[in-house]
């Protein structure tokens, strides 16, 4: 069953040879909480805003794709008991904000960041354009935030979550979300002005 379940979010995993000897498995299916339609319900829910998460807090959509699989390995081995599934999805997203600190303290070499185009470089005219523009501005603004005032900001305007979700996610208590989100939208648009 560990095997099925892995392999869901893992796809990879079909690859590998399954007339292999496989490890004894019973004592790992002991750690699992959910079953197998559980999860596929579970990840079919919070895969999408995770990996949003992920993406926009890294600016990396391949370590978004790395750290995803590893946020959901994490959570299918760890032996907490959830309440219910909001509950799993905060813990979920407590994995992932852990992941991305770990990350940004080590430094990988692979990291390559393509060069930055300059301010006149979108010639075209519209809405894409304006719209291109702004993604573009609001990308290079975001980038300007600490790690924390991105997560912030993301969790509440990309994710539409609520100050309680972001606190179980970030591993703050609910009642500094305010203060800080104030700053980092202070601090955002002050970039964006200048």
């Amino acid at each position: 069953m560990t095997r099925r379940l892995l392999s869901y979010a893992f796809p990879f995993m079909d690859g590998l040879n399954p007339l292999a000897e496989a490890p004894n498995t019973a004592a790992g299916d002991a750690t699992l909480h959910m079953d197998e339609e559980t999860f596929r319900g579970f990840y079919t829910r919070t895969a999408g805003m995770l990996w949003a998460y992920l993406a926009r807090a890294t600016n990396d959509p391949a370590a978004a794709d790395d750290l995803l699989q590893e946020a959901y390995y994490r959570l299918l081995r760890t032996t907490v008991a959830f309440e219910t599934d909001d509950h799993r999805k905060n813990y979920l997203f407590r994995i992932a904000t852990n992941l991305i600190r770990d990350r940004f303290r080590r430094p990988r070499i692979d990291n390559a960041q393509l060069p930055e185009f300059g301010e006149g470089d979108i010639a075209a005219t519209g809405d894409l354009a304006q719209q291109t523009q702004q993604r573009s501005d609001l990308a290079r603004a975001m980038s300007q935030l600490s790690q924390r005032e991105r997560e912030l900001v993301w969790l509440a305007y990309g994710q539409g979550s609520s100050h309680r979700e972001i606190a179980g996610a970030l591993g703050l208590k609910t009642g500094s979300i305010k203060p800080l989100l104030f700053r980092a939208r202070r601090k955002l648009a002050r970039i964006l002005a200048s």
